[in-house]
């Protein structure tokens, strides 16, 4: 029969529903929405990754700000401008454009993000706090993997996943997830000794490490389910639409004929975590407003 194909896009367009109830009814009560991007310099398609932005939450009545440094900006300009925004009322949530110029210390920038305005989830409270099961705001695509197996009703509980990539955005937050839902977790990265030995035992398979077409067939047992978070542009190479020809970390063709469910890329994950970075600004307002702040 082959694999059930998750439909990234309409699972990210309900989700985008429910963000614009959720934006409407706090303006209702007075809470307005607002996120600000900082973007240091002019990184790859930076422009272009911010217009999206602007759009996406337009489209659920957010309202979207960009803050562009020069690229000869210092941290301590950097850092200035965050402390200013988490200081702003205004201002429910903030990110960060990555990457920065080379030379700044990244974590320590997302550090200086307010952890109730942080709506990637990438300040290390946010992340610390996902090791206890209960985050101020959660990493998005590990929020997003969870409502992927949530809309096919895939517990994890008890189950058996691999997660291979245990990258500091996507696959040590998903690892630390799966673990506060027990699932039984075995971390695997692309030096991992005979990776297929552990893949091919789990239930879940969760791709995560960057690699194109990393996980084929021989790395999956029949009927797992497979998650495939990457999303890798292939040099020279273009889709029917003309544009860069995009892939992800599974060998979409031949993994589909073995696993029970599978994610496309595009189509798969990446529409879904940017419907729930939208549904994490609108949570990140709520809570600055109607709860009361963790404090040490």
């Amino acid at each position: 029969m082959g694999a059930e194909i998750v439909d990234g896009r309409g699972l990210a367009e309900r989700i985008k529903n429910d963000v614009q109830r959720e934006v409407a009814l706090l303006r209702g009560e007075g809470v307005g929405v607002r996120l600000d991007a900082v973007m240091v310099g002019e990184p790859a398609a930076g422009r272009i990754y911010a217009s999206s932005q602007e759009a996406r939450c337009a489209e659920v009545g957010i309202e979207y700000r960009l803050h562009a440094l020069p690229a000869e900006a210092g941290q301590d300009e950097l850092r200035a401008c965050i402390h200013q925004l988490n200081d702003d009322p205004a201002v429910t949530g903030i990110m960060l454009q990555l990457p920065l110029p080379a030379g700044m210390d990244t974590p320590a920038m997302q550090y200086c993000i307010d952890p109730y305005k942080d709506v990637e989830g990438v300040n290390p409270a946010n992340i610390g706090l996902l090791f206890y099961g209960n985050p101020i705001i959660a990493p998005c695509t590990a929020l997003a993997v969870r409502a992927v197996l949530d809309e096919f009703g895939c517990s994890v509980r008890g189950k058996h996943a691999c997660v291979i990539g245990q990258g500091a955005v996507a696959g040590r937050p998903i690892t630390l997830a799966l673990l506060s839902q027990n699932a039984t977790v075995t971390g695997c990265c692309v030096d991992t000794p005979d990776l297929k030995a552990h893949s091919r035992r789990a239930d879940i398979v969760i791709a995560a490490a960057g690699v194109p077409h990393l996980v084929t067939a021989e790395h999956v047992k029949s009927g797992a389910v497979v998650i495939d978070v990457g999303i890798n542009r292939v040099p020279g190479r273009t889709d029917a639409q003309g544009k860069a020809l995009i892939v992800g970390d599974v060998d979409f063709e031949s993994v589909r004929g073995a696993a029970s469910m599978i994610t496309p890329v595009p189509g798969g994950v990446g529409p879904v975590t940017v419907a729930i970075l939208l549904r994490s600004a609108a949570e990140a307002a709520r809570k600055q407003h109607h709860e009361d702040r963790l404090t040490p």
